[in-house]
């Protein structure tokens, strides 16, 4: 039973170690996602800015054909604002190539640290494959042990057993220690207790029902005491 309780807690044990290596993993796509999608933007503020440089250019050749001053001075007007909005979309283009940097220089630090938590955890891996490769071993000999064993047993008595034990999906023996059950820990009855000691009998805790047994040789009572016989007996005559 301790082995495998052993080995099914080997999975959760994996789980737990797993978790700062699912967490940098995590991390790690989140900021490639980030930077792609910065990516993306950076081009949108380039096409958005090609596109803005050609009306611009379309804008210009127009200023052949201006007639009036004031005419002109409009064109000046819209060229100075088309400029402004040019350094506009720069500005974003920088931003973006700026964010991008940043989070490539993160990606690669996460990246390394991946690959750090990623070797620790498959060292954790291979020692717990190692256990409970160990443990199955020592489990097929344990189990051997027990149908030996098993077959010296009275079938009635381990019927009983393998009863109590199926129904409680745990230990199903407890000792008897200072007056209590040591499986649920509670204060067996004196005469309960002088049963298990005489051990004529299979007797089962009140409570958690768990078979109980002694810790130590049983109980023999004495024979009938001899005392106040040697009156009875004739002059002469000996015991």
């Amino acid at each position: 039973m301790e082995i495998n309780d052993i080995r099914r807690k080997i999975p959760e044990r994996l789980h737990i170690a797993e978790t700062p290596l699912r967490d940098a993993t995590q991390m790690l796509n989140e900021t490639k996602a980030a930077a792609d999608a910065a990516a993306k933007e950076r081009r949108a503020h380039e096409k958005d800015l090609e596109a803005h440089e050609a009306q611009t250019e379309k804008m210009k050749s127009h200023a052949a054909g201006l007639k009036t001053n004031k005419e002109y001075q409009a064109h000046l007007f819209e060229i100075e604002l088309a400029n402004k909005k040019r350094g506009e979309f720069e500005e974003k283009i920088l931003l973006a190539m700026d964010k991008i940097d940043q989070l490539q220089k993160t990606a690669k630090e996460l990246e390394e640290k991946r690959k750090g938590l990623e070797d620790i955890f498959t060292r954790e891996k291979q020692a717990s494959d190692a256990q409970d490769k160990e443990l199955a071993a020592e489990l097929a000999t344990v189990e051997a042990r027990q149908q030996a064993a098993s077959a010296r047993i009275e079938k009635s008595l381990l019927a009983r057993y393998t009863q109590i034990k199926a129904s409680r999906k745990d230990q199903p023996l407890a000792a008897v220690r200072d007056g209590m059950c040591a499986g649920c820990r509670l204060q067996i009855p004196p005469q309960l207790i002088a049963q298990v000691k005489r051990s004529d009998d299979l007797v089962v805790c009140p409570y958690c029902r768990r078979m109980l047994y002694w810790e130590g040789e049983p109980v023999v009572e004495a024979p009938p005491s001899l005392e106040g016989k040697s009156s009875d007996l004739e002059v002469g005559e000996s015991v």
